[in-house]
């Protein structure tokens, strides 16, 4: 399905010089233009994750399902890889790039856990000194 994408001539330097990025490169991009602009570019991402016609938690509703975000590696960048694959069930590359990409930006490990399994994932990750944000 490989669909054509008729680019602006206005866009197309600016398309040109994207294509060349690595991967790191273009997640440092997105954070730069998030801080430059106040826009956070998982915000679309979390909203459609959300079931149609459901209404955000009330103030004085506890939240029942936690997602858990790498934000900083650490030094013991292999435990931190043992964890990622324990708790996503991936593939030792898998989990390498993504514990390699969390060192650029925050990076989603698990979502909809249970209060219980998001502090105990939290607890593993902060035992391999890396850091994490429940959500």
């Amino acid at each position: 399905m490989d669909e054509k994408i008729e680019i602006p001539a206005k866009f197309q330097t600016l398309i040109e010089s994207i294509e060349k990025l690595s991967v790191l490169e273009l997640a440092e991009l997105v954070k730069v233009l998030e801080k430059k602009f106040g826009v956070s570019a998982q915000a679309p991402m979390m909203m459609a994750a959300a079931p149609a016609g459901a209404a955000p938690a009330e103030a004085g509703e506890e939240k029942t399902s936690f997602s858990v975000q790498l934000t900083t590696v650490g030094a013991q960048k292999i435990e931190v890889i043992k964890v990622v694959r324990d708790a996503t069930g991936k593939g030792l590359k898998e989990a390498k790039d993504l514990v390699d990409a969390a060192a650029a930006a925050p990076q989603m490990v698990a979502e909809n856990l249970k209060k219980d399994a998001a502090e105990d994932l939290k607890k593993k990750f902060e035992t391999a000194g890396a850091k994490v944000e429940l959500k």
